[in-house]
């Protein structure tokens, strides 16, 4: 199979020029803004889900939870999101009862994946696809891709919080202890964006209705782009609100919330991008495969056909009155 990366023959200049002209043509800066709002509606009930399946990992010390809001902290562009993000959970985790908390489990999950089916129906709007599949199958997925988001984050975490012993008690075993270390330090960032940029290549490869149509890959350039545009706004946003504090004289005890929906803006536009530009180096790919289809279809058509008989002129023939 031809790599994406080849991008169907596309200059980089080139590719991106039809991204541009297709994100204006598909409205993609509103669709950015339709994805920020039932990113704010799946975020809390996410979060729930993940802090009770840590609760179940990990016990109730509620290291990796915390472990989770340290390194989410890291990326987000404010700690007031962070903050507003925390005090949110907690107040919900007190209000449930412990069994209550552990039953709303399923609950949590199903709600938290109507932010992955807005992610399909926004990615299948923008990429011009046709959704084929029954309700029940789209939920199913987005369920699904909401239980591997947790299960990728909970692994990360593990091997951010846990890595280094365990690494540290296998490197004394074989006697390369220092060397681990000197390794593990340099390799541990790269690691964590490696699995970003899994996640992205999860949602477009599983969310939008990609049929039989398009194959699915891995490494995609499309992820490639998606991360990079995330964490350059995200970083850049940071800048932004460290130089300019006025937020919160305009929005009052909003502010933080409208933060937060600005970033989920951000990381919307991030992954509409990523799948558009995917979807067009596809689409490339996919055109000269579909002509030489139909060249062939009219060949095998123009063979089979039989050669029609003209039919005779008639004769004009003397009028007799």
């Amino acid at each position: 199979m031809t790599s994406l990366w080849t991008r169907g023959g596309l200059s980089w200049w080139q590719l991106g020029r039809r991204v541009w002209t297709q994100m204006w043509a598909q409205e993609l800066f509103g669709r950015c803004a339709e994805l920020a709002y039932y990113f704010l509606l799946s975020i809390f009930p996410l979060l729930l889900f993940l802090t009770t399946l840590l609760g179940y990992l990990a016990g109730a010390d509620g290291a990796l939870r915390a472990s989770l809001f340290d390194y989410l902290d890291r990326v987000s562009p404010s700690a007031e999101i962070t903050g507003l993000l925390h005090r949110t959970l907690d107040q919900v985790a007190r209000g449930r009862g412990g069994a209550k908390l552990s039953l709303s489990l399923l609950a949590a999950l199903w709600v938290a994946s109507s932010g992955i089916l807005a992610v399909a129906r926004t990615l299948n709007s923008a990429c011009g696809l046709r959704e084929t599949r029954p309700w029940w199958m789209r939920r199913l997925v987005a369920v699904a891709i909401t239980t591997a988001f947790a299960a990728v984050i909970v692994a990360a975490l593990a091997v951010i919080f846990y890595g280094e012993e365990i690494g540290q008690a296998l490197a004394n075993r074989v006697g390369l202890e220092s060397t681990f270390l000197f390794a593990w330090h340099v390799l541990k960032w790269p690691l964590l964006l490696l699995i970003v940029l899994l996640s992205f290549d999860l949602v477009y490869n599983f969310a939008p209705s990609l049929g039989g149509r398009l194959r699915r890959a891995w490494g995609t350039p499309g992820a490639v782009t998606g991360v990079a545009l995330w964490l350059t706004a995200s970083f850049g946003y940071r800048f932004y609100l460290y130089q300019a504090r006025g937020y919160s004289t305009t929005y009052g005890s909003l502010g933080a919330v409208i933060l937060l929906l600005v970033w989920f803006y951000f990381t919307a536009f991030a992954i509409l991008v990523g799948g558009q530009v995917n979807s067009e180096i596809q689409q490339r790919l996919a055109a000269p495969r579909g002509a030489a289809r139909g060249a062939r279809a009219a060949a095998r058509g123009g063979s089979r056909r039989r050669p029609q008989r003209r039919r005779p002129r008639a004769v004009d023939r003397p009028h007799h009155p």
